[in-house]
């Protein structure tokens, strides 16, 4: 009897652990799927340039994505969408943040006011990021984006190399960059 029921214990054992990786393989399915669901309109190939107000000193600067990445040649940049008004937004600040002392990262308020309005944010936020304002979501439409937070790769040829859509982990971001280099 006792051979039947350590039989049994084993194939019970077995059974489970096939039932909670088929439950693990469902769940990075259904992960990936929301991925590219989401980055479905993000153009491949070069990255799109761009020129916004940038919130800095001078009032009514204007950066393009050309000139930021000039000033960091040879570099893998970074683009991170993000909105005053979006809490997921808030939890990637610090991450933001910490990577960008690493990277260069240039953040793009999406519909977050004008220029006074985002430095202000920023401020009250103790955020020293490099800025620039999208005030009607064109730069993130140009990305194919609908919904921030948002994350951009760019090569050092120009060249979108990875991105992503929601939440992303100060490591995700880095990895992002890290992958960029290839």
């Amino acid at each position: 009897m006792s051979e039947v029921t350590s039989t049994r214990k084993h194939w019970m054992h077995r059974v489970r652990w096939r039932s909670h990786l088929a439950t693990l393989a469902m769940v990075l399915v259904a992960l990936l799927a929301a991925h590219f669901w989401q980055t479905r309109n993000v153009p491949g190939g070069p990255a799109p340039d761009f020129s916004a107000l940038a919130v800095s000193a001078q009032d009514g600067a204007v950066l393009s994505l050309a000139q930021w990445r000039a000033a960091h040649p040879s570099q893998q940049v970074a683009l991170h969408f993000w909105a005053e008004w979006c809490p997921i937004c808030k939890l990637e600040e610090h991450s933001v943040s910490r990577v960008s002392r690493d990277w260069p990262v240039l953040t793009v308020a999406m519909q977050s006011g004008d220029v006074a309005a985002v430095r202000r944010v920023l401020g009250q936020r103790s955020l020293e990021w490099a800025t620039v304002i999208d005030p009607d979501g064109s730069v993130a439409a140009s990305y194919g984006f609908r919904a921030v937070p948002a994350f951009v790769a760019i090569g050092s040829d120009g060249r979108i190399r990875a991105t992503s859509v929601g939440y992303t982990s100060e490591i995700g971001m880095r990895l992002r960059l890290w992958w960029a280099r290839w």
